[in-house]
């Protein structure tokens, strides 16, 4: 009987050996398995950190955007006429020296040096309205248009056809295709035998 209960004894031994082994192999597992979360937690947080300091600097580089626009924007504001400014300076030179001409007593003919001057300004003034793109309107002969044309008065005209501009008091302008200012003008009714016509336009259209 004493074989048979060694035999016995060495079958528990190897099972606890076996039951240990297997417990030290799960307590290895278990570290493993929490050395890669923890792991795993610093990559996250890295990629956390890395996107929090992306974003930090795009919002402050926006900041920066929208502070240099308005700026910049403020700036347009305040010298947007600068270049026009600055050619009409020539015109007021222009000015100043015709006026100090025509106060000048020891010149002669002072009366045709300022017309000859103001002549010279005039078109000075209209090189700068090209230059920034502002066209007169051609008015007289052509049809009333309400769109550009103010009517000041309506006056018969036998050779004219009705709604006619036969007169212009104030020249109209254009800048590019936008009205300016409108020309102030007088239009025809076509009167005729004393009687005007039943086409005259409205002048308060």
């Amino acid at each position: 009987m004493a074989p048979e209960k060694k035999i016995v004894i060495d079958d528990e031994i190897e099972q606890e050996s076996e039951a240990a082994s297997t417990t030290e192999n799960e307590v290895a597992d278990a570290a493993d398995s929490q050395a890669d979360l923890e792991a795993q937690l610093a990559a996250a947080q890295a990629d956390a950190n890395d996107h929090r300091d992306r974003m930090l600097r795009m919002a402050a580089e926006l900041e920066n955007y929208k502070k240099r626009a308005a700026r910049e924007q403020d700036d347009l504001r305040k010298f947007a006429t600068e270049k026009l400014i600055s050619q009409l300076l020539t015109v007021v030179d222009n000015l100043e020296r015709a006026v100090t001409s025509a106060t000048d007593d020891s010149q002669p003919q002072n009366g045709q040096s300022v017309v000859d001057g103001v002549v010279l300004t005039l078109a000075e003034v209209k090189k700068i309205l090209e230059q920034n793109h502002v066209t007169p309107i051609n008015s007289l002969g052509q049809p009333f248009d309400p769109a550009f044309h103010q009517a000041m008065c309506q006056e018969p005209c036998s050779d004219q056809p009705p709604n006619t501009v036969v007169q212009e008091y104030q020249k109209g302008y254009l800048i590019h295709d936008r009205l300016l200012r409108p020309a102030m003008v007088v239009v025809s009714t076509g009167a005729t035998n004393g009687k005007d016509n039943e086409n005259a336009v409205d002048t308060n259209a």
